[in-house]
């Protein structure tokens, strides 16, 4: 139990906030990218084994602490130091990995024509730069939420209370889209999943989803149980993230048979049109800023006015999903056509997408990142927003947009270092292909170096769950037994640089990697 005095002052020194500016959340998460530029050099140039756990720490974790504490103020300077051990590497040759001889590439497997099951099996080859995105966000939010309880920690990165932007409203916005992407894998891996009957699929959304909505009940009645700190005005007084994580994938089993006829894209703006539709015209954001909480429903009008806005988020990740996971980003769209027209011909469409093709998905991520930020600046400039910004709290348009624009294009940056780094033999062989018209087969699969992601970012994003509720009960442990809010920044590190490499071991462990310190 915390001394109600102490936990009223916990809950004012995180509470009306107002944010910062989106350029430096931008800098901020830049140096995620600095971290892996190091990683890809160190591993293209030197003979380093980066297996160490501590190593991995020191690079891949180690920075992402720093530009949210020490460097906070100065995110520009942070990375420039740590892309400059990757910048003087650079001058050093590259190591010679060795390519796969032609005739000892598989041709890609086609799926039997004899079968009377509609389902495809496109080869859906290891994706580096989803793992190191999915791994870095959920890093950067377990590092905050116990960052953010020591001074170190500036306020302007701390959820805003109503309206602007922070490295922490950017988290759980996150969070859904990145569920959003892995929601598209059984609608690329069965594609009958989309027509399949809607009853049984939501009783599976249901099951799968039932999990999350207990540890948001236990959630829920361990704060209330030991009087933890909360702010109410975030979800409500018993919503909670779980509860709106658990829900999105259900609703979105709702809008398959829609799916079949109109893009996944334009279901999602048109979700993201009728949320804010619902707070301006309806009035909704003036329930949620002015209402008291007199019943059930308004005492967690956050959580509940929020959701749709979470599921537009949701729907264009989804979007983000079907373009990123299929060999080449039009495959969703065939299987489309196919379903329309009951013309599926698995033959021709495992010949046509065999082979990844990480240049189409870059240039149709780069289309779509565009298209976001500028959605984004309109809202802004027109004020379709209402006026008054982003706003986490009620999930308005300014946000859902600017959480796809954030992460679309950091999924981007990340694709378009693995391809700089590890480029697939397949394009290798189409270059030397123009310069001097040898004949290679094209249809054999890439063979990219890069195919295999770091062990540690691997274990993290494998075990996202896992590592997510082992950072709650972490920060509520240290929250229970030191007053955060009056450590010095010296005593905050040591611990927040403890805490981070106990989540570290423990992901790399669950992995079942043999541990090497």
């Amino acid at each position: 139990m915390l001394d109600s005095s102490y936990k009223d002052e916990k809950e004012a020194f995180v509470s009306g906030m107002t944010g910062s500016t989106v350029t430096h959340i931008n800098l901020l998460s830049s140096v995620a990218l600095a971290s892996i530029f190091v990683m890809y050099c160190a591993q293209t140039r030197t003979r380093i084994s980066l297996n160490s756990i501590s190593i991995s720490w020191l690079i891949l974790v180690l920075p992402l602490l720093l530009s949210m504490t020490l460097f906070a103020n100065w995110p520009a300077t942070l990375f420039l130091l740590i892309s400059a051990p990757g910048c003087l590497l650079l001058l050093v040759q590259r190591k010679e990995i060795g390519t796969p001889l032609p005739s000892n590439l598989k041709s890609p497997t086609t799926p039997d024509p004899s079968s009377q099951v509609f389902q495809i099996a496109p080869r859906m080859e290891p994706l580096p730069s989803l793992t190191i995105y999915r791994s870095h966000m959920l890093l950067i939010t377990c590092l905050a939420i116990l960052a953010v309880d020591f001074p170190v920690f500036p306020r302007s990165l701390v959820k805003c209370e109503t309206y602007g932007v922070s490295l922490m409203d950017i988290g759980v916005g996150s969070f859904v889209f990145s569920g959003g992407i892995a929601s598209a894998m059984p609608l690329i891996k069965t594609p009958s999943h989309l027509a399949a009957p809607l009853i049984p699929k939501m009783l599976r959304a249901m099951r799968k989803s039932l999990p999350i909505i207990l540890l948001g009940i236990v959630r829920v009645l361990l704060v209330k149980g030991t009087e933890y700190p909360e702010h109410v005005s975030e979800y409500g007084v018993h919503w909670n993230f779980f509860i709106t994580l658990a829900l999105v994938p259900i609703m979105e089993v709702l809008l398959h048979p829609m799916m079949i006829h109109v893009s996944v894209t334009a279901i999602g703006i048109v979700a993201a049109i009728i949320q804010q539709l619902l707070l301006s015209k309806f009035s909704l954001s003036e329930y949620v800023l002015n209402a008291p909480r007199v019943d059930l429903i308004s005492a967690n009008k956050e959580g509940i006015v929020s959701l749709p806005g979470y599921f537009a988020i949701h729907l264009l990740g989804l979007t983000t999903g079907l373009l990123l996971l299929p060999p080449s980003p039009s495959y969703f769209r065939r299987i489309q056509r196919s379903l329309r027209t009951h013309s599926l011909n698995d033959r021709e469409l495992a010949q046509r997408y065999g082979v990844r093709q990480n240049d189409k998905t870059a240039t149709e991520l780069s289309g779509y990142s565009i298209l976001w930020w500028v959605l984004m600046g309109l809202c802004s400039l027109f004020k379709l927003d209402g006026g008054n910004g982003v706003s986490r709290r009620m999930v308005n348009i300014s946000y859902i947009f600017w959480i796809c624009a954030y992460n679309v294009s950091f999924i981007l940056a990340y694709l378009l270092l693995d391809m700089v780094f590890f480029p697939s033999p397949s394009a290798t062989r189409k270059s030397k292909k123009k310069l001097d018209g040898s004949s290679i087969s094209s249809s054999a699969p890439p063979a990219s170096p890069a195919a295999i992601p770091h062990p540690l970012l691997d274990a993290v994003n494998k075990n996202g769950l896992v590592v997510f509720l082992v950072a709650n009960v972490g920060t509520g442990l240290i929250n229970l037994t030191i007053p955060t809010m009056y450590t010095s920044d010296l005593w905050a590190m040591i611990i927040l640089c403890g805490y981070s490499y106990a989540i570290c071991i423990i992901a790399w462990v669950l992995r079942g990697v043999r541990l090497r310190l």
